[in-house]
Formats: C-alpha cells, sequence, structure tokens
C-alpha cells in the first residue's frame, strides 16, 4: 500500500535492483477507488494506462481533470497536485507508471486543497 492508498507492485527502484535514476512499477485501482491527493516532491511521472479508465483531477483545488484509458499516456510534472479515481465500479484499473526518482515513495506528500488553492 502507498502513501497515496493505492496497491502497487515495484519492478525498479533503487530497493530491488539499486536502480540510481529510476523506479517503475505496477499500480491498481480497485473498482470504485481513487488515490489521496498528493504531490510528487521532485520526480517527474509517466502513466500508460493498461486496462479500466481513469479520471485524474489536479491543480491547486483540483480542479482540472483528463479521462485516460487503456493505451493512453499522461504525464504528472513535479509539485503538481493531483489524484486519480477508477471510474468502473467492477473492475480495477490498471497502469505502468515510471519515475525519474529510485526512492519515489520517500517524496509523497498528500494534500489537502484549501479554498483558495493553497495546500491546507
Amino acid at each position: 500500500m502507498t502513501t497515496q492508498r493505492l496497491p502497487y507492485f515495484v519492478g525498479i527502484s533503487g530497493q530491488t535492483v539499486d536502480a540510481k535514476g529510476l523506479s517503475m512499477h505496477l499500480v491498481v485501482i480497485p473498482p470504485g477507488g481513487r488515490a489521496e491527493p498528493h504531490v510528487h516532491v521532485g520526480y517527474e511521472t509517466g502513466i500508460y494506462v493498461l486496462e479500466g479508465t481513469v479520471r485524474t483531477r489536479w491543480g491547486a483545488r483540483l480542479e482540472h481533470e483528463v479521462v485516460s484509458r487503456p493505451g493512453e499516456f499522461l504525464f504528472v510534472p513535479p509539485g503538481v497536485p493531483h489524484e486519480a479515481m477508477n471510474l468502473s465500479a467492477t473492475e480495477p484499473a490498471r497502469a505502468v507508471v515510471a519515475r525519474n526518482d529510485p526512492a519515489e515513495q520517500d517524496k509523497v506528500q498528500p494534500y489537502v486543497p484549501g479554498p483558495d488553492g493553497a495546500q491546507a
């Protein structure tokens, strides 16, 4: 279980293979599940959706959104607050996630949007 409250399966990281600049894993969002709002401090994230339909909201108030489907890519810049939601109530969503940090979970911070867009 990650800081984002999602199960994931680490394939490549500093801990598993002594990677120096990369982590890569499979993330699963359970049916109807969602990640807690969070930010990645200091690293980029690339996502490739394998199965399911995922809505990702981002921004200071999580005011923007995009829906990603199998075969689509999504990029999350460093420091951008975001959350992901599985739009299916019956099927899990799965994606391959790559990050340019071998210890990325050490740099995930929960995010609580405030009314003015700043973290509460």
